[in-house]
């Protein structure tokens, strides 16, 4: 497994332990983030690191900043990209097995390191089950797609996407 990962200035120390657990793992990776506390913008980093995942150089791709929540809204700007803030053993998982999602966020204000390693390590154990979570991810990509036709001029009126909604229920 090749895993891309990042942080900005605020995520370093975080990130720099979480490259060294990887590397105690035998897993490759690259750092795409800050290599120092000169300040680097969370957005540049989540955008490389999204798009070297979804051009399929790196399975996976795991980003650290002040809370995971930047890296994660714009790494899930990335068409194909579903990122998920994790701080916990359990969501981590279920961001893989229900939500294949590739790329995972930390914040290093919010997560201690060894419980870092503990959510990274739950996460790289984990692979997507499919079953029910297909219908529900394919539905996401599906959302994906018409956001993109609708910010080129398609729409969908508002009351048919009520209706279709309500009719689930």
């Amino acid at each position: 497994m090749r895993i891309a990962i990042g942080s900005d200035d605020i995520g370093l120390p975080l990130k720099d332990v979480l490259a060294g657990y990887l590397a105690e793992l035998g897993i490759e990776y690259v750092d795409f983030g800050a290599r120092d506390a000169e300040p680097v913008d969370y957005p540049d980093v989540a955008k490389v690191v999204a798009r070297e995942v979804r051009d399929g150089r790196f399975e996976r791709g795991l980003l650290v900043c002040g809370t995971g929540l930047g890296m994660a809204i714009t790494a899930n700007k990335v068409r194909g990209i579903r990122a998920a803030t994790v701080h916990d053993a359990y969501s981590a998982e279920r961001a893989r097995k229900s939500n294949d999602a590739q790329i995972i966020t930390m914040g290093s204000r919010v997560i201690g390191p060894e419980s870092a390693k503990t959510v990274l390590k739950a996460w790289l154990a984990s692979e997507f089950q499919g079953g029910g979570s297909t219908r529900k991810v394919a539905k996401i990509s599906e959302l994906e797609a018409a956001e993109i036709e609708t910010a080129e001029g398609a729409s969908t009126p508002p009351s048919e996407e009520v209706e279709r909604v309500a009719s689930q229920r």
